[in-house]
């Protein structure tokens, strides 16, 4: 089921228990079938909202690699890859969803160039392949937004997906290994 089905189907349910709590209010407030459809409202939106909650990254401070810019930059593409969840989820239209994605490719880049210049900088051994790296992961991006134009739905839920894991495992990998060297070097 594509998230507009789905967002169409979970509405509709909704206001359906919330008409048939306002009826069985009127009609008889004590009545049980009146109870069970509170019930039933209630657990609908806890549910949607644990199952919506476990789709986002959140910033776990084992992410941090002891530069206290690099990690705001991290915490800021994580944000930014939350958005764009948001936008898919929520069905909220091309437009949105391709303004979270654009802004999310121009932060990563510039997130990019920043470390890169640190590791230049600083004479990091293994500069060029952590280049290398970010500029795979640009390509994956660049192919992502290609196949947004034939299949918008699964291009964006193929990028969150492929995002999230990436940039976790590129800071708990990579980053940390640069971080150490440059943290050495003094930069804080």
């Amino acid at each position: 089921m594509n998230s507009k089905t789905f967002m169409f189907v979970l509405a509709f349910i909704i206001l359906t228990l919330v008409t048939g709590v306002i009826l069985g209010l009127l009609a008889d407030p004590s009545s049980p079938i009146t109870w069970i459809l509170i019930i039933s409202l209630v657990a609908v939106i806890i549910l949607y909202n644990k199952a919506s909650s476990k789709q986002y990254v959140e910033w776990k401070e084992e992410y941090s690699v002891g530069i206290e810019s690099i990690d705001n930059q991290h915490k800021k593409l994580l944000m930014l890859i939350n958005h764009l969840q948001t936008a898919v989820d929520h069905s909220t239209g091309e437009q949105f969803e391709r303004e979270a994605l654009d802004e999310l490719v121009d932060y990563t880049r510039t997130h990019f160039a920043y470390e890169e210049s640190l590791m230049e900088d600083n004479d990091y051994p293994e500069f060029e392949a952590h280049k290398e790296q970010h500029k795979n992961m640009v390509s994956e991006v660049e192919r992502v937004l290609a196949e947004y134009q034939r299949d918008q739905e699964t291009a964006m839920s193929n990028a969150i997906s492929y995002l999230k894991n990436w940039l976790i495992n590129h800071i708990n990998g990579t980053d940390k290994q640069y971080s150490e060297f440059l943290i050495g070097k003094g930069v804080k």
